[in-house]
Parts: C-alpha cells; structure tokens; sequence
C-alpha cells in the first residue's frame, strides 16, 4: 500500500507540476498588467483544483490497472486483483485530494492577491 501511494503522488504530482508550469508562463506572459496576470492564476488554478476534485471523484470507479501508477509499479508488487482495484483507487483518491487542497489554497492567495491589486488600483 505504502507502494501504491508513493507511485500515486509521484504520478499526479508530475502531472500537477506540469500544470503549474503551463499557468506560470500564462501569468508571466502577461505580467505587463499585474492584475491580468493574477487574475488568470486565479482562474486557472481554480479550474485546475475544480479538475483534481473531479478526478478523485471518478477516481473511485476507473479501473486501476488503466493508470499511470499502475504501470510504474513492478509486476512483482501489484496486489491481488480483488484488493488491488479498492486499494488503487482509495489511494489516487487521496492524493487527488492532497493535490486539489494546495491548489486551493494556491487559488486563494492569488485571488486575494488579485482584489489587493485591484483595490490599490482605486487608490
């Protein structure tokens, strides 16, 4: 299991990373208006956490043996099939979450970084 959960962080969390990247050259791109780049941070990480959300959602009835982090794990340390299906999904649904609270948080901060931005604009 210990397994199973390394193999599934390491999966989404590449997967977050690359995310993440893609939303940091957006905001860098437009980072000739501050408040434009923020805004899009904010909209995109908070689709990106409305994603995770969803994928763990489904992540309780996809067939385990269809992901990334089963085809990481050695033939030699998958679990049985009749636990593996419970245990593979119990675990991508936690790290699915995991990732989904950070990236909430993430949203947050730039949304009130943005209305910081904002109201000092009014200033």
């Amino acid at each position: 299991m210990d397994e199973l959960r390394r193999l599934a962080f390491v999966s989404i969390g590449r997967a977050c990373g690359f995310a993440g990247l893609g939303i940091l050259c957006v905001m860098l791109g437009l980072t000739y208006d501050p408040l434009v780049a923020v805004r899009s941070g904010g909209i995109l990480m908070t689709i990106a956490t409305l994603v995770l959300l969803l994928k763990a959602r489904v992540a309780l009835t996809q067939d385990v043996r269809r992901t990334e982090m089963w085809l990481m794990l050695d033939e030699g340390k998958r679990p049985a099939a009749a636990y593996a299906q419970w245990a593979g999904a119990t675990v991508l649904r936690d790290a699915y979450l995991w990732f989904a609270q950070y990236a909430a948080g993430l949203s947050a901060v730039l949304w009130v970084t943005a209305l910081i931005l904002s109201l000092s604009q009014r200033l």
